[in-house]
């Protein structure tokens, strides 16, 4: 569960069960001022727990994956989320505008991985080369390629470290593309059957009026 949806659940269920069970306890049973409040944190605490299990369960229906998958594809999200930024750093402390666009394509593909499988985390399995490899090969090249570009001083032996560095990223970049495309995979296919749906229908030829037939025929 994500901060915004718990502080929403201790604003909303929480807070509110704390205050009645305090009032109830206090005014109804007469309970001391120190034991209302105990009561009443206890019923607050239980109460998010209730409420927090119950929204997790409904999260894991809804992405159809158990909690160990959902639990293990967030920490692999949490990790991949400092890796782009160092990415995009790298990127744009390059100076080299003929490599700009390629580069904020990589970025922009990398970062649409990651907000796809954000958003569906069962989608994780189809990128998972792209976060236990691509990733972490893309962010060391970026970050080597900047780090040459930066030398004040290039001579033949670097340019040619420089180019080939160039190179591997953007080999690297098409890799990522293809994962992307892996992750769209299954969104793909199913345009394309009702692409082909369509085609049929569009394409059936239309039942000819009888009279219309007869006159053929004649």
């Amino acid at each position: 569960m994500n901060f915004f949806i718990a502080l929403l659940i201790l604003l909303f269920i929480s807070i509110p069960a704390t205050v009645l069970t305090w009032l109830i306890s206090f005014f109804t049973f007469n309970n001391g001022f120190l034991t209302a409040s105990g009561i009443s944190i206890a019923a607050g605490v239980v109460a998010y727990l209730i409420v927090n299990g119950i929204v997790k369960v409904r999260t894991f229906k809804k992405y159809n994956i158990s909690r160990k998958e959902y639990v293990y594809i967030r920490k692999n999200l949490k990790e991949a989320k400092p890796k782009l930024q160092r990415l995009r750093k790298a990127f744009f402390q390059v100076r080299d505008v003929a490599a700009f666009k390629q580069q904020l394509d990589t970025i922009r593909v990398a970062n649409k991985i990651y907000s796809i499988t954000k958003k569906e985390p069962k989608r994780f399995y189809q990128a998972e080369s792209f976060y236990y490899s691509h990733l972490d090969s893309i962010v060391e090249l970026a970050e080597k390629y900047a780090f040459l570009s930066s030398q004040p001083k290039k001579n033949s032996e670097l340019l040619i470290s420089l180019q080939d560095t160039k190179d591997a990223l953007r080999d690297l970049s098409r890799v990522i593309e293809e994962d992307l495309n892996q992750v769209l995979s299954n969104d793909i296919d199913k345009l394309n059957f009702e692409l082909d749906v369509v085609k049929k229908i569009t394409l059936k030829p239309k039942n000819l009026d009888p009279n219309e037939e007869s006159r053929r025929i004649k």
